[in-house]
């Protein structure tokens, strides 16, 4: 099933479509897994159009701390106003939070969402001293990264479970061809060839890479097919080159998609 609409492509690959509705009616917080460049920010993207619902993403890192999700206290000419932050805005006003690779940011972030992700629905402001009931509109989506986290940061089970949880991976070569001919107007057979290609290398476990070839990529290296780089030195830039510094396994993984393509 092919689902899209005037300004955001996607192609549903499961039922994530149905579910992403049936979350958002009962206002269940979401948590989407997979490796990354699957499609899982697209989906949300899509999803928000769809439902006419304003979308706050927040791409979450090690610097990523509940204050910046709140709000703060800033020096405004000779006051001190308080300032919303994105979660606060969203809870206030029924938008869908999306916390991009949620395992990545402080704890006191976790800590600050769990009245949000259960029967209370809920925002403890403490700078304020005040308590905010979520918008009946307002959702939690987050997501995260289970193979890249793994050994490093981690969600605790017990938040994993205040979450319905929806797993994403890299679609079937005759989708993810079709979505690279939607995407970028290339020709079928160079999709397919491309898509051949980050099949391989998704299959070349030994190297040990810590990413491998996203969808992403390869619609980064279709569109500059499309534009008029060679397929050789598209692929070489778009796909190889972001994978791995390592000298010797790029110069493999070039050789090998010369071969292909």
């Amino acid at each position: 099933m092919i689902v899209a609409e005037q300004n955001i492509f996607y192609k549903a690959i499961g039922s994530e479509v149905e579910i992403f509705n049936q979350c958002n009616g009962l206002k269940l917080p979401l948590l989407l897994k997979g490796p990354t460049g699957t499609g899982k920010s697209r989906f949300i993207e899509f999803m928000a159009d769809q439902l006419g619902k304003k979308l706050i993403t927040i791409s979450c890192h090690e610097e990523t701390s509940s204050t910046d999700l709140i709000g703060r206290f800033i020096i405004k000419g000779a006051e001190t106003v308080w300032i919303d932050g994105p979660l606060t805005m969203a809870v206030k006003n029924g938008y869908i939070l999306y916390l991009d690779e949620v395992a990545e940011a402080r704890p006191d972030v976790i800590v600050a969402i769990h009245s949000l992700t259960d029967h209370r629905r809920e925002l403890f402001i403490d700078k304020l001293g005040e308590t905010i009931k979520a918008h009946e509109d307002f959702l939690l989506v987050a997501s995260f990264n289970p193979g890249y986290q793994k050994g490093f940061k981690e969600l605790k089970p017990s938040t994993r479970q205040r979450f319905v949880a929806l797993s994403f991976d890299y679609p079937q070569a005759k989708v993810e061809t079709e979505i690279l001919v939607q995407e970028t107007g290339v020709d079928k057979d160079i999709a397919q060839k491309l898509v051949a290609i980050g099949n391989k290398i998704r299959n070349l476990t030994e190297l040990g890479l810590t990413e491998t070839v996203s969808t992403r990529l390869l619609v980064d290296a279709a569109k500059l097919i499309g534009n008029g780089l060679s397929k050789r030195l598209a692929v070489h830039v778009a796909v190889i080159e972001p994978l791995t510094d390592e000298q010797e396994t790029l110069q493999a993984l070039k050789d090998l998609s010369d071969l292909m393509i």
